[in-house]
């Protein structure tokens, strides 16, 4: 066995010379274009392509496969999104774009313990996001400057008065297709749409929608997405969101059962 001490072979060298694939999942085309353009400026990285709700974030991280994920932290203020993401891709880097009102001690806490890889604001300017990106790949946990005062322990007290404030995380009780069912069931789609959507059979998306009524402890279709609003499970868009942008209306929930 030879040994090589050349420093272009160490796993940071190699690391820092293979193209990273980078995605965001962010509701503002003005944010989106301008981190694409960013990126395909950047060397060593190439877009991966972009996501305006949660739902298109799962469906982009299957077909893309991207090597790192930027998402708003408006768009998954919970969790949900980044855990769901991590289970089914562990090699993903997720990036989070904290908003001003989730610029907290707390909220920068339950960001890295989901698993973030770095957390940078949403007002950061490109150098520094192209560094939180580097610096997320190579060493795998990245905070930037600007938050680094929140990165402290909080108190046992104030830890308490942050879950009064903010209310305990709530719990994921879906799996990640069942969680992608019911967003679009919010969206006032039938299960033939939902089925076409998804590449599933008409049957298979009622056996999920079954499920999660049962999940759920919901009576039907409307009461399953009430509760699921109520916990925190699916959330409205961000106020400074666009309008519905998937190429179809938005009817509202026009069948409560679970065919």
């Amino acid at each position: 066995m030879t040994h090589s001490n050349d420093p272009a072979k160490t796993p940071q060298a190699a690391a820092s010379s293979r193209s990273l694939g980078v995605a965001v999942v962010d509701p503002i085309p003005i944010y989106r274009d301008g981190l694409s353009t960013l990126v395909q400026r950047t060397p060593g990285m190439h877009w991966a392509g972009y996501a305006s709700n949660p739902h298109a974030a799962l469906q982009l991280a299957e077909q893309t496969h991207p090597d790192v994920i930027v998402i708003d932290t408006g768009l998954d203020p919970h969790g949900h999104l980044t855990k769901m993401l991590m289970s089914a891709d562990p090699a993903l880097l997720v990036i989070m774009l904290l908003r001003e009102t989730h610029r907290t001690p707390r909220f920068l806490s339950s960001a890295l313990s989901l698993g973030a890889h770095a957390v940078v604001p949403r007002s950061a300017e490109g150098r520094r996001m192209v560094d939180a990106i580097r610096r997320a790949y190579l060493d795998r946990r990245y905070i930037d400057p600007a938050l680094v005062p929140l990165a402290v322990p909080p108190s046992r007290s104030s830890s308490r008065g942050a879950d009064t404030a903010q209310g305990r995380q709530p719990r994921m009780p879906l799996s990640r297709r069942e969680y992608q069912v019911l967003q679009l069931v919010a969206e006032g789609l039938e299960n033939a749409a939902i089925a076409k959507i998804l590449y599933l059979s008409v049957e298979t998306v009622r056996t999920h929608v079954k499920s999660i009524l049962r999940k759920l402890s919901a009576r039907d279709r409307t009461h399953a997405v009430t509760i699921a609003f109520r916990a925190g499970i699916l959330i409205t868009q961000p106020e400074d969101a666009p309008e519905h942008t998937s190429g179809q209306a938005t009817p509202g929930l026009a069948d409560n059962r679970t065919r």
